[in-house]
């Protein structure tokens, strides 16, 4: 999938010019590094769990996988999270999880990002393994220890507290608030 296919359909032309300021300002190459978007959002020295979390999410908006964010997979980015609709978003998350990329999700995958996210997060009611065993015992249907992408999409949209949950947990409107604000760092 293309970068462009993702670019927002009723977004305007202002808004579009609006967020390439920004990403100029904070980014002046037009493509930003792990490095820098580690620095534009202000999670450098995290733990090495966070730091694996943030770069699997750098990954992930890294549609053709050079090392940079450029200006077109930031929108694409930006468009997933606040337009996306709630199975593109279930896919996007899947994929996140996924660390192996083999179309499953086990539950040493699914606890290493829980608990990544809670590093940087640092709020929640239960242990990255209460979470783990929660969201296997719900949607694990045949319960071979592995999530497809068809069981975690159809389990996450038949539960609604498991929907909130995960959105909640892996809301990424706060990374999005940092970008929007334009907030910069003393270097």
């Amino acid at each position: 999938m293309g970068a462009k296919e993702s670019l927002p359909g009723d977004s305007s032309i202002p808004e579009m010019h609006h967020y390439y300021s920004k990403f100029m300002r904070e980014c002046p190459s037009g493509q930003l590094s792990l490095h820098e978007f580690k620095k534009l959002l202000g999670l450098q020295g995290l733990d090495p769990q966070g730091d694996l979390y943030i770069k699997r999410v750098f990954d992930i908006f890294d549609l053709n996988q050079d090392g940079f964010i450029d200006f077109l997979e930031f929108i694409a980015a930006i468009n997933l999270v606040i337009r996306g609709k709630i199975d593109q978003k279930l896919k996007w998350y899947f994929k996140l999880y996924d660390a192996d990329g083999n179309g499953c999700i086990d539950k040493k995958e699914l606890l290493s990002i829980f608990t990544a996210i809670q590093a940087i997060n640092g709020h929640t009611n239960m242990s990255a393994e209460e979470f783990t065993n929660m969201i296997f015992q719900k949607i694990d249907v045949n319960n071979d220890g592995e999530l497809t992408l068809e069981e975690f999409i159809s389990g996450v949209e038949r539960d609604e507290d498991l929907m909130e949950l995960i959105t909640k947990s892996f809301d990424l409107s706060n990374v999005l608030k940092v970008i929007q604000s334009g907030r910069r760092h003393s270097v």
